[in-house]
């Protein structure tokens, strides 16, 4: 059973482990800092499709599909799903999975979504509800572009804050094999918002929440920064990331050594230009998938918290004057059962 360390906190008395996963990214982020390391780096943003929600939808299916067939298993063998996107009512997602026969469990947390399926998904397996759970995201520039600021023909002015959404989706299987990586602890986030009104400017409404959340796990369970190889964040990008550190310093907590963010990870940005960084949930989810889990998994890496942000904003609320509340889940990985 988990083992509950505050109303958020928790160590999980039998660690399930991550059998398999599989990334998928788009050009744009093939072409960055981390190419060498994705499964599929796909040159049609389309995917063959002839729109770009059908694209997403396709990315995500097939990202699913190969992290089912790495782990040597059939769709069959999984007992449920936990996964979702940014999209109008997550139809990335079920309009993707919809011929793969999976029980599932639909779930939004913006970009952080995937960190909350895997959450969810170590909680079921802790407490032995299942075998094998899949838990995937996706995210496409295209799609979120026109939904969240404007038409992709529009051709606006990106401002210096501004995050450059993802083509991209991450997949994985969490089982209960006796092999790294294990996914040890967690953390629920809650929300926080500190008035944040730019839909341009999501790091900085997100970081409040990624503070707290990185605050209240190391409370709850007496570890320190320096137990860590890395703390990892999920697309707060560059302007983010540095008010996650300033935020934390205040509160005597100094994760700067091991700090590390995916959404500055994805792209080179002095080559790119992608302003502040990248976003969306296939960014962490992606890059999870493709770097920090193998170097877990061969122990190259010992231990690394890792965390999604996410920002829960609605257009038509900002248009109604309301600011952007922000989330972030957070999972402890280990290369050993602690």
């Amino acid at each position: 059973m988990s083992k509950k360390l505050s109303s958020r906190s928790m160590v999980f008395t039998t660690p399930p482990n991550i059998k398999s996963y599989s990334s998928t990214v788009g050009k744009e982020e093939g072409d960055g800092n981390l190419s060498e390391y994705f499964d599929v780096i796909e040159e049609d943003s389309h995917f063959g499709q002839d729109s770009w929600e059908k694209a997403e939808s396709t990315m995500q299916g097939q990202t699913i599909e190969r992290a089912i067939q790495k782990a040597n298993l059939s769709t069959e063998d999984i007992d449920f799903m936990f996964s979702g996107d940014l999209i109008n009512q997550c139809t990335s997602t079920t309009y993707g999975i919809r011929d793969l026969e999976i029980p599932f469990f639909g779930i939004y947390g913006a970009c952080s979504t995937m960190t909350e399926g895997i959450l969810l998904a170590s909680m079921n397996m802790d407490n032995s509800l299942a075998d094998n759970i899949v838990c995937a995201t996706s995210s496409h520039f295209s799609t979120a572009e026109r939904q969240f600021r404007f038409p992709i023909s529009y051709g606006g002015q990106r401002t210096p804050t501004a995050q450059w959404t993802c083509t991209a989706s991450g997949a994985v299987v969490v089982s209960h094999e006796k092999k790294p990586p294990y996914i040890v602890g967690g953390c629920i986030g809650k929300i926080v918002d500190l008035g944040i009104t730019d839909v341009n400017n999501m790091g900085s409404a997100m970081a409040p929440s990624a503070a707290d959340t990185i605050k209240t796990y190391l409370n709850d369970t007496g570890y320190k920064p320096s137990d860590f190889d890395n703390i990892v964040t999920g697309d707060l990008g560059i302007v983010g990331s540095k008010l996650l550190i300033e935020l934390l310093q205040k509160d005597n907590i100094d994760i700067s050594t091991q700090h590390a963010d995916c959404g500055v990870m994805m792209f080179d940005i002095d080559r790119q230009d992608k302003h502040a960084g990248g976003s969306g949930c296939g960014c962490s989810a992606s890059i999870l998938c493709a770097y920090w889990l193998p170097k877990i998994q061969t122990g190259e890496l010992k231990n690394v918290l890792f965390m999604s942000t996410g920002a829960l904003m609605s257009t038509m609320l900002l248009q109604q004057g309301e600011s952007i509340p922000g989330i972030a889940h957070l999972i402890h990985l280990s290369h050993d059962i602690i």
